[in-house]
């Protein structure tokens, strides 16, 4: 009766022996730790006037949505969001989830039928990989960012062409015009997940595929989620009106989920507004990321130039990287720690986040920490 638990406990096993262990680490609300880690960009998770609106819809709606969407879950929170993100992306019409894991694979399969080749781009979070596989059609996988492998599996027919705008593994750039050019020359779509660059990059902050000229244009759906630089929780899908006509009747990761807390959408909402006008902000991000590439490379070691608040550092291995951000995190420093079957190319990575909201001393200081407990010697990319 508990083979299968013995199972299970070899499988642990195994994960452990090859180093692919992983651990919850809960931390206090007296946590002191300069965050590298997180995706709070612009430090608006802890911004009173964002607790705010969370704790005065907190007591007005309750703790929870109570139901699905559908049911009792839409909120005049849950709306005012959609109308908001809306506008800010430029779409006619935005689709607000529960998770961003959940708007990816809503978003994927709403766009795909049997005939549909989908194009996805090797270097792609695992919510759009797993948004595919949903969809039971095989994909064409390109190079990371491959025009001409792009073109090439263009011909074969319809066809939705996949991508992040800022990858989340290396930070850096989609050539979201060019990929654009070549899905209208097909008569195809273009899905962005644009997570990495809401609220970092474009005019007010509306992202990727609005820096690339691209807002409104009716082959583009953008996803997000509302956990990076809006510090708060929740996912969107942004497009066509009758897209998301389409996802309120049949998207099942839309229908059957409970609704995201209406505390949480003001919250969301709350951060919206701050990040529009946060110009400022985005120029700190900006000249941080730029920072911390120099910094790092001047000390020899290998980082991917960041299109935006992601700053990606070469580990020599899996185990070297474990170490690494062991040793940051002794120091007083949260990093990311990225390595395989996680990253999309076997190199293993610290990746760090920038956080405006961090104290500029407490940034600078989390470098030296970071280069003075680097493995060595750190391969050149």
């Amino acid at each position: 009766m508990t083979r299968w638990l013995d199972a299970l406990d070899r499988k642990a096993g195994l994960r452990a022996r090859a180093g692919l262990t992983r651990r919850l680490r809960p931390r206090g609300v007296s946590d002191e730790v300069t965050d590298l880690a997180g995706n709070d960009y612009l430090g608006l998770s802890r911004d009173p006037r964002v607790i705010s609106a969370a704790t005065s819809a907190l007591r007005r709606y309750g703790a929870g949505a109570t139901g699905s969407r559908l049911v009792r879950g839409s909120t005049e929170l849950h709306a005012a969001l959609e109308a908001a993100l809306a506008d800010w992306l430029g779409t006619e019409s935005a689709l607000v989830y529960s998770s961003g894991y959940l708007a990816n694979l809503g978003a994927v399969r709403a766009l795909t039928r049997p005939s549909t080749t989908l194009i996805t781009d090797a270097h792609n979070h695992a919510s759009l990989v797993d948004g595919v596989r949903l969809t039971g059609n095989a994909p064409q996988i390109t190079p990371h960012n491959d025009l001409p492998g792009v073109r090439a599996a263009l011909a074969a027919g319809p066809a939705v062409v996949i991508t992040e705008s800022v990858f989340s593994v290396d930070g850096d750039l989609a050539p979201l015009r060019e990929l654009h050019t070549l899905v209208s020359a097909h008569d195809g779509l273009l899905l962005v997940d644009d997570a990495h660059a809401l609220g970092v990059l474009g005019p007010s902050g509306a992202g990727g595929v609005a820096a690339a000229g691209l807002a409104g244009a009716p082959d583009v759906v953008v996803t997000a989620t509302l956990s990076k630089a809006l510090g708060a929780a929740g996912g969107v899908i942004a497009g066509p009106a009758a897209l998301i006509r389409h996802l309120i009747d049949t998207g099942r990761t839309f229908i059957y989920d409970t609704a995201l807390p209406p505390a949480t959408a003001a919250a969301a909402l709350a951060a919206l507004e701050l990040a529009r006008a946060d110009d400022a902000g985005r120029a700190e991000l900006a000249e941080r990321a730029g920072l911390a590439y120099a910094r790092l490379t001047g000390a020899g070691l290998s980082a991917a130039r960041p299109a935006a608040g992601v700053v990606s550092v070469t580990a020599p291995g899996a185990a070297e990287a474990v170490a690494w951000a062991a040793a940051c995190l002794d120091a007083g420093v949260a990093v990311g720690c990225f390595r395989p079957p996680t990253t999309p190319d076997s190199r293993s990575r610290l990746r760090l986040t920038i956080n405006v909201g961090v104290p500029r001393p407490d940034f600078e200081r989390a470098l030296d920490v970071i280069v003075k407990t680097a493995p060595e010697p750190v391969p050149a990319s």
